[in-house]
């Protein structure tokens, strides 16, 4: 990271109980146009379990938002 460059992260909203790899094509395509400032990107779903994709790319269920820790 350069310093005084902006980072970039991308979220998506998907209204299913799954995620499949294609479902991340457009966080996919973020990361590759916003090369080294993209820290991250997730796909929030109405499923259970929270899944790392790699490259800083995950699926994390909608519920989290709400839930206390």
């Amino acid at each position: 990271m350069l310093e005084g460059e902006g980072v970039v992260a991308g979220v998506e909203v998907k209204a299913a109980a799954t995620v499949l790899e294609s479902d991340l094509r457009g966080l996919r395509k973020l990361q590759g146009a916003a090369g080294r400032r993209f820290v991250a990107g997730v796909v929030l779903y109405d499923g259970k379990a929270t899944m790392s994709f790699g490259n800083g790319l995950f699926a994390v269920p909608v519920r989290t938002l709400w839930q206390e820790t």
